[in-house]
């Protein structure tokens, strides 16, 4: 009878607790594992790609597949906050793919929007979206969505929108200022991060957000002195 009772009442509390700490586990290595090799693929696609301003996208196929590669590398480790507790609150480990992939299925999207309006540009297009992207760092729409980016998990279409909002400044510097460059990508990839997991700080989101004006008017009056900006001949 007793046996029977245990049996219905289910896994005791250090069974649950060893079994959602595999689940997270399990999250945790698929997420960072998925960037890490994305990373990889990403640097091996774009290498002697960059051309700066100037970079040429390709074939939609081949922009695709670098395109959807680079935002695995670049946004997966921010997002694992999300999806730990998405894996915690849905379905265990089996929620982190489908997360994750809807998640991306997100940025992909908006990397067929960069292939349809992409163009090759010059220094001063260039200048005025990155000081463009310095200036929405500072609106109450960037400080919205980076919020709900650390408050929310959601689903993952969900997710990606509220990370689309809070990142989509720091990836239009990216675009113009040298979408295959590698140097570029884990700059930003870097600033996504930190935004992702820190808290807002005047102290230190306004300085950043003045430093990319500034970089933006640098760009505009001196192209030539800026590394990378511009192609060799």
């Amino acid at each position: 009878m007793e046996n029977s009772m245990n049996a219905v009442s289910g896994p005791s509390p250090a069974a649950a607790i060893r079994a959602r700490t595999t689940e997270t586990a399990i999250a945790l290595t698929f997420t960072l594992g998925l960037a890490a090799a994305c990373w990889v693929v990403a640097v091996w696609r774009m290498n002697g790609m960059d051309m700066g301003v100037a970079t040429s996208l390709g074939s939609f196929a081949f922009f695709g597949a670098v395109w959807v590669s680079m935002m695995a590398a670049m946004m997966l480790p921010g997002a694992v906050p999300a999806v730990l507790r998405r894996a915690r609150e849905r379905g265990g480990a089996l929620a982190a793919p489908l997360f994750v992939g809807s998640y991306l299925a997100i940025w992909a999207l908006v990397g067929v929007a960069v292939y349809v309006l992409y163009r090759p540009h010059g220094s001063i297009a260039a200048g005025a979206l990155v000081i463009a992207a310095g200036v929405y760092e500072l609106t109450p729409v960037k400080r919205h969505f980076r919020r709900l980016c650390r408050e929310r998990a959601g689903s993952g279409w969900e997710f990606g929108l509220c990370c689309i909002g809070s990142s989509i400044g720091l990836m239009l510097m990216l675009v113009v200022l040298g979408v295959m460059s590698i140097t570029w990508m884990a700059v930003i990839a870097i600033l996504v991060l930190a935004q992702k997991l820190l808290h807002a700080k005047p102290s230190i989101d306004v300085p950043l957000a003045l430093a990319i004006i500034g970089f933006g008017i640098w760009i505009i009056a001196a192209p030539s002195s800026v590394p990378g900006l511009m192609p060799t001949m």
